[in-house]
Parts: C-alpha cells; structure tokens; sequence
C-alpha cells in the first residue's frame, strides 16, 4: 500500500492529519515518525512532527500454519535421525564388549583397539546423520519466507467473492439487487443497485460503514488478502453524500472567509472528514484541520 506523509504541531496531530487522508481508523494504519518537534526555550517546542502512514497489510494466517508444521517435521525428522544414530553406536559397543570376553589376550588388545576405533567411527556416523535435517528445516523455513512475499489471491478472486456476499446480504433483506464491481490496480469498488435498499445505508450512511466492514472480513481477510483496498457503495449513496459534503463545506469556507472566525463541523467518520479536507484544500482563504476522537473527532474550517 501507499504511504502517506503529513505534519503537525505535535505526533498525535501528524497521525490524525494522516488517518483523515487515508480515510481509516487508526487500528487500520501504522505509523512511522521522521520527525518530531524539539524542545525549545522555557519548554517551548519547536518545528513540526513529521510522519508518514499507510494502511496496515493483513496477516496471511494459513502460511503461518504452514511454516509451524514444517518446524515440527524438521524436529521430528531430526529426531528420529538422531534416535536412529543412537541405536547404531548402542550396537558397537554391544559387539565391542562381545570381542572382549575372547580368552587370548592377544584378542583383548586387538578387540579394545578395534573397539574404539569403531566407537570414533560411531560418533563420525551420528554427526554426518544430524546434519541433513538442519539443512531440510533451514531450506523448508526459506522457502516459506519466499512463499509469504507472494499474494495468495488476486484482486478478481476477491473481488468476486465481496460480489457474491453483498449480493446474498441484499436478497436476504428482500432487495433486488443488481451487483458489480469495478477494478482499479489494488482498488476494488462493490456497487449495489436496486430498490430498497435503504436498510443497507441507514441513517448518515452508518449501516453502510459497518456492511463495508463485513464485506471486507468476508472477502480480504478469509481469503488473506493483504494487497486491496475494497469499498462498498449502495444505490449511489456514497457518491451523492461526496456531493452534498463538497457543497455544505464551501458554505461553510464562504461563511469563515466573511467572519473570519473559524468554525467547527458536526462530528464525521474518517471518510467524511477525508472528503471535507479534499474539498477545503481547493478553496482559498481557509484552511482545516480535525479535532478531538473517534466517534467525536470533527473537522475545524479556520481563515488562512
């Protein structure tokens, strides 16, 4: 995924400024700071934090379960090797004290030389017989460590399958519903068309935010997808509330602009907020900035 990088007058300020550009939570993002402010005279602090942000990859569960069976068959299999070798130097020194109870002398000398020459040999054998299976695990966790920079599915699969949810989750609510989807790179978009279809928006497109949620379990996270980034969009909901957002911000820039006092918006999800910044930015004479946390983080519009 794309990093982000934004400033701020401290860390956590920097980090929000972040989330409202990536439109996500701050359990869906992590962080990497650049920069932070200095202390300056009498406490003061000077600069700016700087940090950079992105929306955190998903863990790819099954792979791990993969690697932890290859360990446990790397043990296994160096145990028995080692089991195996035990019994080879068990059976040496079983013959070796045989060869000992000959009653010439001569044979004792020969047998005790024998015997500890075919003990050296033993150990040489039990060593050369423990190296292959840490040379078979060393190769089998290489081998998933390459495996696990490779995405599982691709972003058609998962595609497909937020497709085929959103469709069951329509018709189970006695929806209509005309279903599809459209592919951007990584960026995948889920549009759901029909009639009645309002018990999937709910009231300020709430519903919607947790359906989205589901979506994305149902979809990225089962099939361990850590590479798109999916939206859900209902009856053209999102595209309107952008456009409604965009006009209520420039009455709200014109109105700062005239007073030139600053002025703040009613609480907004990251989304939403995300979409007034974007609409702020193109406007002169105003700035913003958000204020406070989640569910009651809020946009503040003040004069440039």
């Amino acid at each position: 995924m794309e990093w982000v990088e934004t400033t701020g007058k401290s860390l956590q300020e920097a980090k929000d400024h972040a989330l409202d550009r990536l439109g996500v939570a701050a359990d869906e993002a992590e962080f990497e700071v650049l920069e932070e402010p200095r202390s300056g005279l009498f406490g003061l602090m000077r600069g700016e934090a700087r940090v950079r942000a992105r929306i955190m990859p998903t863990a790819v569960r099954p792979k791990q379960e993969r690697r932890g069976r290859g360990r446990d068959t790397a043990k296994s299999a160096g145990g028995r090797s080692r089991a195996k070798a035990g019994s080879a130097e068990t059976s040496a020194e079983t013959s070796d004290e045989t060869s000992d109870e000959t009653p010439e002398r001569g044979s004792d000398r020969r047998s005790a030389s024998g015997g500890r020459r075919s003990g050296g040999s033993g150990a040489s054998e039990r060593t050369s017989r423990q190296r292959p299976p840490k040379q078979h695990k060393e190769q089998t966790t290489m081998d998933d460590h390459d495996e696990s920079n490779e995405s599982p599915v691709s972003p058609q699969e998962v595609g497909d399958a937020a497709v085929a949810f959103m469709d069951g989750l329509a018709r189970a609510l006695g929806a209509d519903p005309t279903t599809t989807l459209e592919i951007d790179g990584t960026n995948l978009e889920v549009r759901v068309t029909g009639s009645d279809l309002g018990l999937l928006v709910g009231p300020g497109g709430r519903t919607l935010t947790a359906v989205q949620d589901l979506v994305r379990v149902a979809a990225q996270r089962r099939l361990g997808d850590h590479d798109t980034r999916l939206r859900v969009d209902v009856g053209g909901y999102r595209e309107k509330r952008r456009e409604a957002l965009e006009r209520f911000a420039a009455a709200v820039a014109a109105q700062v602009i005239e007073s030139g006092t600053p002025k703040a918006l009613e609480p907004m999800a990251s989304a939403d907020r995300k979409t007034v910044h974007d609409a702020i930015v193109e406007i002169e004479g105003v700035t913003s900035h958000s204020e406070g946390d989640d569910p009651m983080r809020r946009v503040v519009i003040t004069p440039a």
